[in-house]
């Protein structure tokens, strides 16, 4: 199940919600001294809400071991530092179902399609002066970044948010509120048990 939205609609609380392993897409960021990032237009501040600040390949990789192994390694990334810290290994055993959720889970729909391994793609939407707040206290609680660097980049999604969800959706992403999304997990996640019962 990939579960994307804009930063700060809810998709951490739905996952840990929805009691199905986790792996948590944003770990898969890239390191800020890769020349590669994205920068803001006309800034110098990194555009972390860019996928080029993002490493698709390395995430579908773990995606799709986890489907056929039931573990993977998973970097440890530290948003403050922007920087990888360490590996862990998350295993999930043979649970027939789990999320990878974060902001870039739209880009991957179509390969994971391909790929076999999708059983769903949620877009999570709560409106931007909602998305705005929520995202605004977590990161600063969290000390992710300056408070400049918080309130230039809350500004700069909240005006546009809606054009991040359609960009989502359009790459396949099913929009829907966090009721919706909570019911869609469950509903796939007692699908999946139910075949794997009959057919084992």
């Amino acid at each position: 199940m990939l579960l994307c939205g804009p930063s700060g609609s809810g998709k951490s609380l739905v996952a840990a919600r929805s009691g199905l392993p986790v792996l948590r897409l944003d770990d898969f960021y890239k390191e800020g001294a890769d020349p590669t990032l994205p920068l803001v237009e006309e800034s110098s501040d990194i555009d972390w809400d860019h996928p080029q600040s993002w490493d698709a390949d390395v995430a579908v990789e773990a995606i799709t071991r986890l489907c056929a192994t039931g573990s993977t390694p998973v970097p440890v990334y530290d948003i403050a530092l922007s920087a990888r810290t360490g590996e862990e290994t998350l295993r999930i055993g043979r649970t027939p179902l789990f999320v990878a959720e974060g902001i870039f889970a739209a880009e991957i729909v179509e390969r994971c399609r391909e790929l076999g391994v999708l059983a769903d793609a949620l877009c999570l939407t709560r409106g931007p002066v909602t998305t705005f707040r929520r995202r605004f206290l977590r990161d600063l609680k969290e000390g992710r970044k300056s408070i400049p660097f918080l309130l230039r980049r809350g500004w700069r999604l909240m005006r546009t948010e809606r054009s991040i969800v359609a960009r989502q959706t359009s790459l396949g992403a099913h929009p829907c509120g966090r009721n919706e999304a909570l019911g869609r997990l469950a509903a796939a996640a007692a699908g999946r048990h139910t075949r794997q019962r009959t057919t084992a």
